[in-house]
């Protein structure tokens, strides 16, 4: 009895223990400051490969928001900083943002926001982090003229694009992959 009582206690803590180890890490954005925090777990299946290149091309269409910030915006910012802790070389990743159709309007300047919507505009310090980061961001210029946006209420480090079309297409002949 006292020997069965013992090994439940044993179990218990060593249970305990284990679950207390894997809940202990912290939240962190080294990469990103502030936006996409993650948790690193060192004893997970299907780490990155610090030896890999990581081109990743995402489709920024929704106007969705995570923590205050554009959802797509905070995905990216979350995929630099997993990449991160997982020890891939910043030389390694290179990721591209199209901008296009409901998030149009994510790339305006603070001052063209303010006008349109009232407020600032909550996304310039994560798009300006995230190009510091070496993200490159285009806006489609099919989705800025038929809405009204003039080149010069665009965010000058967003590049203009034809389209978001090509440049989904182009950066996807170049041998990124297209994030969902």
């Amino acid at each position: 009895m006292n020997r069965t009582l013992l090994l439940l206690n044993l179990s218990i803590f060593v249970f305990l223990s284990y679950t207390s180890f894997l809940f202990a890490q912290e939240w962190e954005t080294p990469r990103i400051e502030g936006y996409g925090k993650v948790k690193y777990f060192s004893e997970t299946a299907e780490q990155p490969n610090p030896e890999d290149t990581y081109h990743l091309l995402f489709d920024i269409t929704s106007i969705k928001e995570k923590d205050g910030v554009n959802q797509h915006l905070w995905v990216m910012a979350r995929t630099l900083n997993m990449l991160s802790v997982a020890g891939v070389p910043n030389e390694n990743v290179k990721l591209i943002g199209a901008i296009h159709s409901d998030a149009t309007f994510i790339a305006l300047t603070n001052e063209a926001y303010q006008k349109k919507f009232g407020t600032s505009n909550p996304n310039i310090d994560i798009i300006n982090k995230l190009l510091e980061a070496g993200t490159q961001l285009f806006v489609c210029s099919q989705a800025t003229a038929s809405r009204g946006v003039l080149p010069n209420m665009v965010l000058p480090k967003i590049t203009p694009a034809l389209s978001a079309l090509s440049v989904l297409s182009n950066y996807q002949n170049r041998g990124f992959h297209l994030m969902p």
